[in-house]
C-alpha cells in the first residue's frame, strides 16, 4: 500500500511540524507516507478567483504527483475538498478526468484517514489540558469531517474538552476573501476569539492551518495565551507523553 502526504502549501511553508508529526503517527501503525517532491499548490486561490485555467495546471501538476498512490493523506480539509473540484476542472479532458475521479476516490484529510481507513480513535495519547475545536467551514460543511475529530479528542487521556460557543461560525479567513473584505474578515476573527476566550479552554485545536493562523494571529494580537495546534500535533504530543 503506497500512502503519499500531500502537504499543502501553509504547512509546508510555514508549519511543517504538522507533517511531521502526521509522519511520525501513522509511522506506529504501519504507514510510512511517500512525499512526491514535485507536488506543488493545489490551485484553490486561482480556482476560487475564476481562474480556471490557471487552477487547471496547478491541478496537474498535484495529478501527475499521486498517480500511482493508493491514498493520499492531507492536513487541510479545505485543500483535500479542492480536489473534489477537478472533476469539473477536467470534464473536457478525457485522460485527466480519469486521474481526476481516481484522486478524489483515494484523497483523505487526515483525521478520515485515521478513523475511516485504518480505523484507529485511539492513539493512546494523553494531553491533561482544556482543549476546544474549531470545525473549518470546508472541512465541516463540504468535506463532512464531523464525527472524525471528536472521536478522536474524546479518546485523550486527561483532556479536558471544551465546547465552542458559535463553533460552526467562520473563522473569517476564506482565503482571498481576508485580503478583499479585510474588515469584515478581522470582525469575524475577533468575534471567533471572544468565543475561544469563553470556552475558557487552554488550547485551540482545528484541522486546517490556514483557518488556525488566522486565529492564533488575533490571539496574539490581544496577549492572550491559548495555544494553537493542529490535531495531528496534539496527538503525536500526547503519544510522546503518554
Amino acid at each position: 500500500m503506497k500512502v503519499s502526504l500531500f502537504i499543502t502549501c501553509l504547512s509546508d511553508a510555514f508549519y511543517p511540524r504538522v507533517g511531521e508529526a502526521m509522519v511520525r503517527l501513522l509511522a506506529r501503525y504501519g504507514v510510512h507516507l511517500e512525499f512526491p517532491r514535485v507536488q506543488t499548490c493545489c490551485g484553490q486561490p486561482a480556482y476560487n478567483s475564476g481562474y480556471w485555467d490557471e487552477a487547471r495546471a496547478t491541478a496537474r501538476t498535484i495529478l501527475d504527483a499521486f498517480d500511482d498512490s493508493d491514498f493520499v493523506v492531507c492536513p487541510s480539509g479545505s485543500c483535500t475538498y479542492m480536489i473534489h473540484h477537478y472533476p469539473d476542472l477536467f470534464k473536457d479532458d478525457p485522460a485527466y478526468l480519469k486521474k481526476a475521479e481516481q484522486l478524489q476516490s483515494k484523497a483523505f484529510e487526515f483525521t478520515q484517514f485515521l478513523v475511516q481507513v485504518l480505523g484507529v480513535t485511539d492513539l493512546g495519547a494523553s494531553f491533561p489540558y482544556k482543549v476546544t475545536y474549531h470545525p473549518s467551514c470546508h472541512g465541516s460543511r463540504l468535506l463532512g469531517v464531523k464525527d472524525e475529530p471528536m472521536e478522536l479528542l474524546k479518546h485523550v487521556r486527561g483532556l479536558q474538552f471544551k465546547p465552542l460557543p458559535f463553533a460552526n461560525d467562520c473563522c473569517g479567513f476564506g482565503g482571498t476573501f481576508a485580503v478583499k473584505m479585510a474588515d469584515i474578515s478581522g470582525a469575524m476573527v475577533s468575534e471567533k476569539v471572544d468565543h475561544i476566550k469563553e470556552s475558557e479552554a487552554e488550547v485551540l485545536v482545528g484541522l486546517d492551518m490556514a483557518c488556525l493562523m488566522n486565529i492564533a494571529g488575533n490571539l496574539r494580537y490581544r496577549n492572550e495565551p491559548v495555544r494553537v495546534m493542529h490535531l495531528a500535533e496534539l496527538l503525536y504530543e500526547g503519544v510522546k507523553e503518554a
